[in-house]
């Protein structure tokens, strides 16, 4: 196991730093790596390459400690070795800021035991932390090149930032209450609050998900296998339930740490504190499990949902953390009597002129980037409304999509993984707050995505002319073009159902993979419309389909002439202005519904509402992208 850093001392001078046992194993970490690499070349010069490898190999913590008693040199032979430590040391230090993978814990039991400290004081605590050992790691480097004269007046940059990958608050995992068969998960820390490092990317084995995540008919997770100082874990708060998310520590899955606290908001302290049951556990990197252990299975002993994802290279990428989590919460909430909706949704905050009394978007909030869920909720009259809740405070975002400018705004927020690989680099960005995902919104408008088909210019991008259930036919249909970062071949066109809920419900050929899953699906689906033929009835909501061209410019199926005919130059033209073109259409769409709303609400004496509208397909259909142009059209983002 490629190992990570984990820093648990408390240092406030160099001289401690040197004499931490952190320093010692990082010292360790780097000193195997170097000797690999250089070891690896093969090179033909092996002498010099014997002689790298014999310095390398005689340094130890020592040498520093006593390089910073040093006021003078003896000789130069003396001046010469130490010049070559501290040459070795910000050779390390590079490597520590670039491609080391380091933890900074502390432990926060007084948050549970005593009641003096609050997620927010600790969360202060952990990031006051992280700039503590930057500044000594800062100070420290300056203070050794200074040491034999090769600072040459170089002082610290903003950019020269040496906070570790995750600087995180814990607590003992025994407060947390989990199910006498998993007793082991707590003898692993829970993760409360961290100050993540941003501006970084990380390389992971892979950088596509080629396999599904379905369900298992035997439970993956051996407990008896499990060792538990292997392990971190994050409590998570997906939707209306908590999953605690347990990572291996080794490279490649270890990464997963900043990405899921990037993306998912933490469950509350008053959860930890009432010893509230997960009602899920997901596993990532597991060394003891298998291929045939990819997926979930329900216990129903212990009523708990397990996921895992094995130790294996293939299945390195973050899109086996995010989708698999996003799966346990859909399950929940189908098993719940709710809907699961691949979708973006956005709560727009409308205002009136007034001068004109005319409509304008004041704000746009977003509910959910990927994935939520409607809940049928009666009103005083007794009627279900559709009430939307999300999942993420994050987006999970594929750069290829976006314009600089967009790219520009994620700029200090993000953490990227595998930029080097050209298509699909992807970036997990925030996006909204955890208040607004847990707050219910009575949905105004749901459309769902086509990636695919080409319009004129002076065509209408939205079409909510057809009734409810030949809206449904498109949904069910769930039809894209494929942007590559899955099995699909990039340009194919392919069809899952309900634009994929994860899990996949019903293959193409009709099969239903899921059974039990299915039926309960299929009860919630007759449920949903059945209330949203009364609601469009009540002209209430609006349903349809959306136009994005997102995918249109490299689909087979469009031909040259399409391409002229819809007034674009070349195919990549069309990924950038495909969605502008159903931006500007929907931003109208919005306020044609905000002026007819506001009617049925009490007319002029209303003064705001708000919009919801849900935007439903598979990746790259084009749901952030077209939210994106939305904002730079209306403004409301500033670079």
């Amino acid at each position: 196991m490629e190992e990570i850093l984990e820093i648990r001392d408390g240092c406030s001078t160099p001289e401690q730093l040197f004499k931490s046992l952190a320093f010692s194993r990082y010292l360790k970490i780097y000193k195997n790596e170097f000797v690999t690499e250089l070891t690896d070349k093969n090179s033909r010069h092996q002498t010099e390459t014997k002689q790298k490898i014999h310095f390398i190999e005689s340094v130890c913590a020592r040498d520093f400690v006593n390089l910073l008693d040093k006021t003078d040199f003896s000789n130069h032979d003396e001046l010469e070795r130490a010049k070559s430590l501290v040459k070795f040391f910000d050779g390390g230090f590079h490597h520590y800021r670039s491609k080391s993978y380091s933890r900074l814990v502390r432990l926060q039991n007084d948050i549970v035991t005593t009641g003096l400290e609050t997620v927010e004081t600790v969360k202060d605590k952990v990031s006051n932390k992280a700039a503590d050992l930057s500044d000594l790691i800062l100070e420290t480097r300056r203070t050794l090149l200074r040491k034999v004269n090769l600072e040459h007046g170089v002082r610290r940059t903003p950019g020269m930032d040496a906070t570790p990958s995750v600087t995180a608050g814990e607590i003992s995992g025994h407060y947390f209450s989990v199910p006498g068969d998993y007793v082991v998960l707590a003898h692993v820390p829970l993760t409360i609050a961290a100050d993540i490092k941003t501006g970084v990317d990380y390389s992971t084995p892979s950088n596509k998900r080629a396999y599904p995540f379905y369900e298992l008919f035997h439970n993956p997770f051996d407990v008896t296998m499990f060792e538990p100082e292997q392990w971190v874990s994050v409590p998570l708060q997906v939707g209306n339930w908590l999953i605690v998310a347990y990572l291996h520590k080794s490279r490649g899955c270890i990464e997963m740490e900043p990405g899921l606290l990037n993306l998912f908001p933490f469950a509350s302290a008053a959860d930890i504190e009432n010893k509230r049951k997960p009602d899920g556990i997901f596993v990532f990197g597991d060394p003891n499990a298998g291929m045939n252990d990819l997926g979930y299975y329900w216990d129903e002993k212990n009523e708990i949902l397990i996921g895992l994802v094995p130790n294996i290279d293939e299945l390195k990428y973050f899109g086996y953390s995010k989708k698999p989590i996003l799966t346990l919460h859909n399950v929940l909430a189908i098993r719940a009597g709710h809907m699961p909706l691949h979708c973006g949704c956005t709560r727009y905050e409308m205002h009136f002129d007034e001068n004109t009394d005319e409509p304008y978007i004041a704000e746009m909030l977003i509910k959910a980037d990927d994935m939520g869920r409607v809940q049928l909720e009666p009103d005083a009259d007794g009627i279900n409304r559709m009430m939307f809740y999300g999942t993420e405070t994050g987006a999970f975002a594929c750069l290829d999509g976006f314009s600089e400018q967009a790219k520009t705004l994620m700029r200090g927020r993000e953490v990227g993984y595998n930029q080097d690989t050209g298509s699909n680099a992807r970036q997990i960005v925030p996006v909204t707050d955890a208040e607004e995902i847990e707050t219910a919104s009575e949905l105004d408008l749901m459309l769902y995505m086509n990636n695919f088909n080409m319009l004129e210019e002076t065509e209408y991008s939205i079409d909510v002319s057809m009734s409810v259930d030949e809206a449904i036919e498109h949904f069910r249909l769930g039809e894209r073009v494929a942007a590559g970062s899955t099995q699909t071949n990039r340009g194919d066109k392919e069809s899952s159902y309900w634009a994929n809920p994860f899990p996949l419900l019903i293959e193409n050929d009709g099969t239903v993979i899921h059974k039990q899953l299915n039926d309960l699906f299929q009860i919630n689906e007759t449920k949903m419309i059945k209330d949203l033929c009364v609601l469009s009835n009540r002209k209430e909501i609006e349903i349809g389909v959306a136009y994005t061209q997102l995918m249109a410019g490299v689909y087979s199926g469009n031909s040259d002439q399409d391409l002229s005919r819809c007034g674009y130059q070349n195919r990549e033209e069309v990924e950038q202005k495909g969605p502008v073109h159903l931006a500007e259409d929907l931003i109208d769409k919005i306020k044609n519904l905000a002026a007819i709303k506001r009617e049925r609400l009490g007319g002029k004496s209303v003064k705001e509402l708000s919009i919801t509208v849900a935007l439903i397909g598979d990746s790259r259909t084009g749901k952030s992208e077209t939210a994106e142009k939305m904002e730079g059209i209306l403004g409301l983002q500033l670079v």
